[in-house]
């Protein structure tokens, strides 16, 4: 049904895809392996319609790019690798079908994969429901029924993935410091704002800068009063960067920024923070 709503209301030419998400569910004999085997569980997919004599050149396009996503939001490409399913493990509608696997701590496991599935879908929606969906080629003049590449994204597993690929441990002055070494394109928070310690003044200015730059980026205010813990919350959750605003600041107008990775901090002019952020963040 999306398919031809799409060719009538868009006018859009083969190749197109379209894309949801949501949540899916599956009987599922044994659960357990953490993400790996649930009753319920969230799914990202896109049905990209295509001449079927071009298969082959799209398939390999696609699979570039799920490769180059993965890179993109921070794993290891170390860690990644590709696995073609055999004969006998494809699904009957499939004439392709390959997997991108991850090395967990228990070994390699499927994170997404992509599949060639002909024109099975198409074919029998139209087979049931009479409906005629096949496609002219408005150059050509060739009439065909779409087939479908198919990319699917396990969103649970992914963010497993994410998680384990980030986790961090390290001694700081006889102390575990931990901290999520995550991309910041995908850090559900890129700021933490916060004053040094409790004092109305500081709040007010911690404030003002929170609000100059919460527009433009996700960020998070934190007035919680130990400066020690402010970092260590913000670490745990990924944030890249901590601004903090302190006496020196009510002097000469400059905030301190630390990195989580490396724990550096400057001194930056509170005027420039939001340029230096977002030469850094976007």
């Amino acid at each position: 049904m999306n398919y031809k709503n799409a060719l009538d209301t868009l006018r859009i030419k083969i190749p197109f895809g379209i894309a949801q998400q949501g949540k899916v569910f599956r009987n599922e004999i044994t659960m357990g392996q953490g993400a790996f085997r649930t009753l319920e569980f969230d799914l990202m997919e896109f049905e990209y319609f295509i001449d079927p004599k071009n298969w082959e050149k799209i398939f390999s396009y696609w699979q570039k790019e799920m490769w180059q996503f993965a890179i993109d939001i921070g794993l290891s490409e170390k860690k990644i690798r590709w696995r073609e399913h055999q004969e006998f493990e494809r699904s009957f509608y499939s004439k392709k079908t390959v997997d991108v696997e991850y090395k967990f701590p228990f070994g390699f496991k499927e994170l997404w994969g992509i599949a060639y599935r002909t024109d099975h879908d198409l074919k029998n929606h139209s087979l049931k429901s009479g409906v005629n969906l096949s496609y002219k080629d408005t150059k050509t003049g060739a009439v065909y029924i779409p087939h479908v590449i198919e990319p699917t994204f396990g969103l649970s597993r992914l963010t497993m993935a994410i998680i384990v690929d980030s986790y961090q441990e390290e001694k700081v002055n006889d102390k575990t410091r931990i901290f999520l070494k995550l991309n910041p394109k995908i850090a559900p928070i890129k700021v933490a704002v916060f004053p040094l310690q409790k004092d109305d003044k500081l709040n007010v200015y911690a404030r003002k800068i929170y609000e100059e730059i919460k527009h433009r980026f996700t960020c998070e205010f934190d007035d919680a009063g130990n400066i020690g813990k402010m970092y260590r919350r913000q670490d745990e959750i990924g944030t890249p960067y901590c601004v903090t605003i302190d006496y020196e600041t009510q002097k000469d107008k400059t905030v301190t920024v630390r990195m989580r990775d490396s724990m550096k901090q400057v001194r930056i002019p509170a005027t420039k923070l939001l340029e230096f952020l977002i030469m850094n963040l976007d």
